[in-house]
């Protein structure tokens, strides 16, 4: 979990406002940042862990996308287009 300490700071402030922006926002305070970041790396944790059970299950270590896909399943949020 040390990698994902350091990753969440390497999420810029110019990418959070470009994902705001896809989803429709104009502006963002500042304080908002730090929040975004935590939900993010929150996010990013569970499905990461759900995905390398998957690997895990499958004798791989290599994480592939359909590992993802089932763990975004998972979680409740289907992603179409990586059906088999």
């Amino acid at each position: 979990m040390n990698l994902l300490r350091d990753s969440a700071k390497k999420i810029t402030k110019e990418s959070i406002l470009r994902l705001a922006r896809r989803a429709g926002v104009a502006r963002i305070n500042a304080k908002v940042y730090d929040e975004v970041r935590a939900a993010l790396r929150s996010f990013l944790e569970t499905i990461i862990r759900d995905a390398a059970i998957y690997c895990q299950h499958e004798r791989r270590k290599t994480m592939k996308s359909r590992d993802v896909v089932h763990a975004l399943k998972r979680q409740g949020n289907l992603m179409y287009g990586f059906e088999q």
